[in-house]
């Protein structure tokens, strides 16, 4: 749609980097003002809060990179032009669920509960990263005649220009609006730690297999006719919800 904010000379501000910003803000002030509520020590809090961001960016940024290795090897300047897009979300949740691991571990702070802290803010601040790319224009949709479908024509963008796509960014923009309200509304009922997070890894697995089947970029890898983020969202659900069944039956937790 519109994948410069603003243009003066050679200077330029990309809407998907100011997204991407307001998300991490956004996310990071929700997270913070549960922390104080919890008793957290909200220092520790915002440094896990941006040492996760940066992890998830690399994360998701080195993924991407793999998946479409053969053009960057072509092209290796690209490497560092994320705010064009570029990022694969699976890819920063990784690297930054392992750089959470070890922050918490090192701080002796407990590893679910953290983890159900953060997961409501990591939902909000996707809203807005989505919108991010539905203004570059990457992750966009297959053709479609349905009502609701985008057509881009920005010479700039991303996405394929002149053709009504679906506009899969706001699918995603909107499935991680919809599991950010149902986080916040259940939170209160949890019976056990890291009930959130790993609702959060069932909901965000369900969306994204159903999602993926309408992307129309290049999705690299293909095994056995999914692409890899639906492999792992196939690997996850099962996971995911034999994990939740588990805690279900827990005590309640403190």
């Amino acid at each position: 749609m519109y994948p410069d904010l603003l243009r003066v000379g050679n200077f330029t501000i990309h809407t998907y980097g100011v997204c991407i910003a307001l998300g991490a803000l956004l996310g990071i002030s929700l997270i913070s003002r549960e922390a104080k509520k919890q008793g957290y020590d909200q220092q520790q809090i915002l440094d896990l809060s941006f040492y996760l961001l940066i992890a998830a960016i690399i994360g998701s940024r080195v993924f991407y990179i793999i998946l479409n290795l053969k053009y960057y090897l072509q092209h290796p300047l690209e490497i560092i032009k994320i705010w064009e897009g570029g990022l694969v979300f699976y890819g920063g949740f990784l690297v930054a669920f392992a750089t959470c691991f070890f922050y918490l571990k090192r701080h002796n702070l407990p590893f679910l509960k953290t983890c159900d802290l953060l997961v409501p803010g990591l939902a909000l601040g996707e809203v807005l990263g989505r919108l991010g790319c539905f203004f570059a224009g990457c992750c966009y949709g297959t053709p479609t005649d349905l009502p609701w479908s985008i057509t881009f024509t920005h010479p700039q963008t991303l996405a394929k220009q002149g053709v009504p796509l679906h506009p899969t960014q706001l699918y995603s923009s909107l499935q991680a609006l919809i599991i950010f309200f149902i986080l916040i509304c259940t939170r209160r009922y949890k019976i056990a730690a890291g009930q959130l997070t790993w609702m959060y890894i069932l909901l965000y697995a369900l969306g994204r297999l159903i999602i993926e089947h309408f992307r129309g970029d290049e999705r690299g890898l293909r095994i056995l006719g999914f692409t890899l983020t639906q492999t792992i969202a196939l690997l996850m659900i099962p996971l995911a919800l034999f994990t939740l069944l588990y805690l279900g039956r827990k005590r309640p937790a403190s």
